[in-house]
């Protein structure tokens, strides 16, 4: 890897830590990224899990206060998160490539139109309650979060806004926490087992922590209703842009 790569995969961990607070969609940024210096698909893959957890990193140090009182709740979602990256790094280790490929753009687009209609669905149905939902969708997203990840905060963002009374906020900071922990511990199996590319997921994990401490300031100032549909409208994009 040239000075000249390191240099643009710094600036482009910035834009991946940045969008990826404000919109859920890191991967979008950062993936293209190490594909572009001359990573192979899996190699980029796996270092791209372990640049991203520099995002949650950043993101929880310049908003942390939004986790405090949540005592035992955040605890279990913490574990399950956990859980849910593992399931996910080892899934990308040992199954047959491209087992997501088919299903992942219709979950994106299915979380992106739930988003723009959510303040529908909440007039007319109130929060899908059930108590089993959260923990549940947190352990599924949080294994794809592990595996490849891609619009896995747009689908975090839709489930916490439709089930429970979190604000666009606090579900981003939850967002950033929860997934950070899956990629944690993905990126832990991939260090030990996958060909991870140091050199360049120490400069594009550099530029995602500076882009998520920038996050929370910034989709603090953005109009909740503005923010919503914007994360719906370029989920559809993204989910567009894995179709093809």
């Amino acid at each position: 890897m040239t000075l000249l790569d390191f240099f643009l995969l710094v600036v482009a961990g910035l834009f991946t830590g940045l969008i990826g607070f404000v919109t859920g969609m890191a991967s979008i940024v950062s993936y293209p990224a190490l594909l572009a210096v001359g990573l192979p698909p899996v190699a980029a893959n796996v270092t791209n899990t372990v640049a991203l957890v520099a995002v949650g990193v950043g993101a929880t140090a310049n908003s942390g206060r939004e986790l405090t009182g949540r005592g035992t709740t955040l605890v279990r979602w913490a574990v399950l998160s956990a859980i849910g990256g593992l399931l996910g790094a080892l899934a990308l280790l040992v199954a047959p490539e491209g087992t997501f490929e088919v299903v992942v753009p219709f979950l994106v687009a299915i979380a992106s139109l739930a988003l723009l209609v959510q303040p529908l669905v909440r007039r007319h149905v109130g929060e899908l309650s059930a108590p089993w939902i959260v923990p549940l969708g947190i352990l599924l997203i949080s294994v794809y979060g592990g595996y490849f990840g891609a619009g896995a905060g747009v689908i975090y963002l839709s489930m916490m806004l439709l089930c429970t009374s979190e604000s666009v906020w606090s579900a981003s900071v939850l967002k950033s926490f929860l997934l950070g922990i899956a990629n944690l511990v993905a990126a832990v199996g991939f260090a030990a087992f996958g060909p991870v590319h140091w050199g360049a997921a120490l400069a594009l994990g550099a530029g995602a922590f500076v882009g998520g401490w920038c996050g929370p300031p910034v989709v603090k100032v953005i109009p909740p209703g503005v923010l919503r549909v914007g994360i719906g409208i370029a989920g559809l994009g993204l989910a567009a842009y894995l179709a093809l």
